[in-house]
């Protein structure tokens, strides 16, 4: 994960009190905005496969839901924190907002590490998880999905745990769900798309065929893996992906100039999104250090992993050929590289709206569960491309007019929209 001076939360406060002094926010706002509203915690104590007892420590912080029920993933990952869950909630509040969908910001996460549990511990943690938090979440309230390390699995089981709890099928409880159990089409995808989906609509504006375009990626998980699918659909070329080995504890960059497929990623891929080495290697591809990835000659660069990966130490690697820079993972730059990026003229597509399409989805999968009908999948992605699209020109527009930094014109309509649901509320 990060380094130890690295908050997160710190960071996300600091984003939002630039924009609430440009917004002319009064004080007793910005104190609602910038802390949760709700903050859990709590321990999960389960048995382990060999008879003794372990206590996970768990995490659920709702950040805001004037606008509808609150919203957000829960993570799996051995260096958990609640300043990482606390910024995440925050985050969704703004990109809920920003894509304008009815719903509010939540977070949720354990202190674990999946890599060295059984199934079936994994699912004595997510079930109690959910015993512990039963009351405070559910259709109406918060709404729980996959993050890092979680996944479809993990999402039934805590429906299945839920719906013991409350004596009630409650299918929109919970997003991110295997099809055929309640999970919408196109989930899978949305992420990774809706970021390219963004790109798209920049390089238009820009007068740049994509079909020219090169792109570099951090990460290869489920955001990385579909971006680079589509992008090379559209007939973008990616040249580099970075990616964490487990087994060795640091991260590649594995390069083809050529040009790389998601196809031929996936091939060599396993479940928790890590590239074999060796059969890259056999592949052709170049083996290049972890972060590489930045220093490529691309048009595109595509951070899609985690947080604090531009930074004052490593946004000057950035080459001059780099014209966009889309934020697939949350909070991937600090305000200090940001300062960098556009005092260099880079166009931003920051995280909260980029990376909206997996919350776009996931509100989809809740509409669907909730009125019991279901719709095809070409209907789900071309749901979602409008609204991804809707929302960049939304953005992009007032960017252009006040002439301001693109993370800026994002946060101003998310916050404006909530500060005006607080206020229609009463609440301040």
């Amino acid at each position: 994960m990060s380094d130890n001076s690295f908050n997160p939360f710190k960071m996300a406060q600091q984003q939002f009190d630039e924009v609430a002094v440009k917004l002319g926010l009064d004080d007793a706002t910005k104190e609602l905005l910038r802390n949760p509203d709700r903050e859990y915690h709590f321990n999960i104590p389960i048995r382990m496969d060999n008879g003794t007892y372990r206590v996970f420590h768990g995490f659920r912080v709702q950040h805001n839901d004037a606008r509808g029920p609150a919203k957000g993933g829960i993570r799996f990952h051995p260096n958990e924190t609640i300043d990482t869950v606390k910024a995440l909630s925050m985050w969704m509040t703004w990109k809920t907002a920003v894509v304008d969908i009815p719903l509010g910001g939540g977070k949720g996460g354990v202190i674990c590490d999946p890599h060295n549990l059984s199934m079936h511990e994994q699912e004595q943690i997510a079930r109690g998880w959910v015993r512990q938090i039963a009351r405070n979440v559910g259709p109406l309230q918060d709404v729980p999905a996959p993050d890092v390390m979680t996944n479809g699995q993990h999402m039934v089981w805590m429906l299945d745990e839920y719906e013991k709890i409350t004596g009630f099928k409650s299918p929109g409880f919970i997003t991110g769900k295997p099809v055929g159990l309640g999970g919408s089409l196109g989930r899978t995808e949305a992420t990774g798309y809706g970021v390219i989906y963004t790109v798209r609509e920049a390089l238009k504006e820009m007068g740049i065929d994509i079909k020219k375009t090169t792109a570099s990626f951090q990460g290869f998980g489920n955001v990385s893996q579909f971006a680079v699918d589509l992008y090379t659909k559209l007939g973008g070329k990616a040249i580099a992906v970075s990616c964490w080995n487990n087994e060795e504890k640091k991260s590649y960059t594995y390069r083809k100039t050529s040009g790389l497929t998601y196809d031929e990623l996936i091939s060599i891929t396993n479940k928790y999104g890590e590239i074999d080495v060796n059969k890259a290697r056999s592949l052709g591809y170049e083996i290049l250090p972890g972060d590489a990835w930045i220093e490529q000659d691309v048009d595109i660069l595509v951070p899609a992993a985690i947080e604090n990966q531009l930074n004052a130490d490593t946004v000057n690697k950035i080459k001059p050929t780099v014209k966009i820079i889309a934020e697939g993972a949350n909070g991937p730059t600090t305000p200090e590289a940001d300062e960098v990026i556009k005092s260099r003229g880079i166009w931003v597509i920051p995280d909260f709206l980029a990376n909206a399409g997996g919350v776009t989805c996931s509100y989809f999968e809740q509409v669907q569960c909730n009125m019991n009908f279901f719709w095809t999948k070409e209907e789900v992605l071309q749901k979602l491309d409008d609204k991804m699209t809707t929302a960049y020109h939304a953005v992009s527009d007032l960017a252009h007019e006040k002439k301001i930094y693109m993370r800026d014109a994002a946060y101003m309509i998310a916050i404006k929209r909530v500060a005006d649901a607080v206020k229609l509320r009463g609440w301040v």
